[in-house]
């Protein structure tokens, strides 16, 4: 009964996994409906302009030339119509000298001729129809306006749609997550020499495999990039998941997103335990506070953590009164969030707070960030069976950095009650580096 039960559980979880997959899907497909009439309408309207810009250009281009021609036609004609002018005066002068030179013939008087024939003889000489070109001013012939747009039709009926790079492909083996940062490597399915550039697009999720259209972040873009490969760093790993997605652009358009590919970014993001801390430390989400009336006053302040990646800053900052008691060190340190206990989980001078995130597996990394006035203060980590008298650095189970300013700084490591001086000056930043699968524990320093 309980094995069927097990296996039907099985099955329960599997067909609500692939209804959920399959329900992503469809929101993908509707997304990418929607998008597609809307890009459509995009593209139609484009389109309308471009032709629209070569109709105007035509009709410009016609305007233009129809204008040339009509000049041709207005300067030819008025040079011909003053050519005509011309020759018709002179020769409506020529035939009435002509006349006049055959009315002289019949004249008897020698006296009169030979003053009829001097006057002829003047005239003739003064004659315009002598005088004129006749040739004429300009040709007839329009040929050099005339044209041949066959190659422009060919080049109009070749017009298409600009070419469009192939989708990139994300290769997810020579993809990189470490350090707070991640590389992207991806390859184009063909050589193309035309690609100018490439788009890498990029957001957050805590869900796997393919991304989702619904409750999701915004792709965030990082554009021009020349070469096939991407460093993304000082990220802040605080989601599970990342996707990431390229694209190939040419001078002209950018081509079709690369398949997304969804990387894991394993982080270790906690906060500290306000149930689990001692009665003479305030906590709140990311810092505590030295509280010397149990949780009304304040002195030491640790405060302002900061997941970074695999990790976090913590602030440490002592607001001193005279005459206040102060701890002998505080303490942060990972635990099993099952271990919720009341405010009793530490008293007597373990003045210690845990997080509320155990680390059971993979390298994790946080910081710590003391500021100057700050006294003392521990940090490390521990097992999850640190009793609640016990101070970190004084187990078999703990191990923790200490530092105390009061009188004389000094600076310290801590395991199973023995320390470790460091001769060297108080650092700005301790780094606490756990390597659980590798069993081993780190503590750095950073100025």
């Amino acid at each position: 009964m309980e094995a069927q039960k097990e296996a039907l559980q099985r099955i329960i979880s599997t067909l609500a996994n692939k209804n959920e997959e399959i329900q992503n899907f469809i929101d993908t497909l509707n997304h990418a409906l929607k998008g597609v009439q809307a890009n459509s309408s995009n593209v139609i309207a484009e389109l309308d302009e471009e032709f629209d810009g070569l109709y105007a250009i035509l009709d410009e281009m016609k305007e233009s030339m129809t204008n040339s021609i009509k000049q041709e036609q207005a300067h030819k004609s008025q040079e011909l119509q003053n050519q005509l002018s011309q020759c018709s005066n002179a020769l409506e002068n020529s035939e009435e000298l002509l006349e006049f030179a055959a009315r002289s013939l019949d004249i008897k008087d020698p006296e009169e001729f030979s003053k009829a024939a001097r006057q002829i003889k003047d005239r003739v000489t003064m004659a315009s129809a002598f005088r004129i070109s006749l040739k004429p001013k300009v040709s007839d012939n329009m040929t050099h306006l005339m044209v041949d747009f066959s190659q422009e039709r060919q080049m109009l009926q070749a017009l298409k749609f600009l070419p469009v790079p192939k989708a990139p492909e994300i290769d997810p083996v020579e993809c990189l997550v470490a350090d707070n940062a991640v590389t992207i490597v991806w390859r184009m399915p063909e050589e193309d020499n035309k690609i100018d550039h490439f788009v890498l697009e990029y957001r957050k999720t805590n869900f796997d495999g393919l991304p989702r259209v619904k409750d999701e972040t915004c792709w965030e873009l990082i554009d021009y990039i020349k070469g096939t490969e991407y460093t993304l760093s000082g990220l802040k790993f605080d989601s599970k998941y990342m996707n990431f997605r390229v694209r190939a652009c040419n001078k002209a358009v950018a081509g079709e997103y690369s398949d997304p590919v969804t990387l894991e970014t394993k982080a270790l993001v906690f906060n500290l335990d306000n149930t689990s801390s001692h009665l003479n430390l305030k906590v709140e989400d990311s810092y505590v506070e030295w509280d010397p009336t149990g949780g009304k006053g304040q002195e030491n302040k640790i405060k302002g953590k900061e997941n970074k990646g695999s990790g976090q800053i913590t602030v440490l900052k002592n607001n001193t009164r005279s005459g206040t008691p102060s701890p002998k060190r505080t303490s942060i340190s990972s635990r099993s969030p099952s271990i919720r206990g009341s405010r009793d989980r530490f008293t007597g001078e373990s003045y210690t707070v845990l997080g509320d995130t155990a680390i059971e597996s993979g390298q994790h990394y946080w910081e710590v960030r003391a500021q100057k006035d700050c006294k003392s203060y521990s940090v490390g980590v521990a097992y999850k069976n640190l009793g609640k008298f016990d101070q970190l650095g004084k187990t078999n189970t703990s191990w923790c950095i200490h530092v105390n300013n009061w009188l004389q700084s000094t600076f310290a490591a801590k395991h199973n009650n023995k320390a470790k001086a460091l001769d060297m000056t108080v650092p700005d930043r301790i780094g606490v580096y756990c390597d659980f699968d590798g069993g081993n524990f780190i503590l750095l320093w950073t100025s």
